[in-house]
């Protein structure tokens, strides 16, 4: 009887189910996004010895915004492919929203989907202002 208790109490629990977003939904300082993205145009914009970085214009059915893709993620990000981004997290550059997923996050290629593309929700052209506000008691 100890040995089926302690079993029971070694247990991992279950994982949790992801939960998917849409691009319209993000917004600055968030992170922890699941989503199913197409690759819409992908440049490399920085290849240095390991180091390479390219942003990628990636869409669902709501809208688009722009991934930075890093060293390894670079191959998997090819024009019409169907991407499922794990943990990403949204990343301030010039006051716009980028799209990252750093290394506690995971980009797999997935069967193809059908979106239609929604240019005119463009996220990564939005610019954000931080705004200091004085808090009188």
């Amino acid at each position: 009887m100890t040995s089926n208790s302690t079993t029971e109490n070694n247990a991992k629990p279950g994982l949790r189910k992801p939960v998917f977003v849409k691009v319209d939904h993000l917004s600055p300082g968030t992170n922890g996004h699941t989503l199913i993205v197409q690759v819409l145009d992908s440049n490399t914009v920085f290849h240095l010895r390991n180091t390479r970085i390219a942003e990628c214009l990636v869409d669902d059915e709501t809208g688009t915004i722009i991934f930075t893709a890093r060293n390894d993620q670079v191959d998997l990000m090819k024009s019409g492919a169907t991407i499922i981004l794990r943990n990403a997290k949204i990343v301030m550059f010039k006051s716009t929203m980028r799209l990252a997923v750093d290394k506690w996050g995971h980009v797999e290629v997935t069967q193809p989907a059908a979106f239609e593309v929604k240019l005119d929700n463009d996220l990564s052209i939005v610019e954000y202002e931080l705004v200091n506000v004085k808090y009188k008691p």
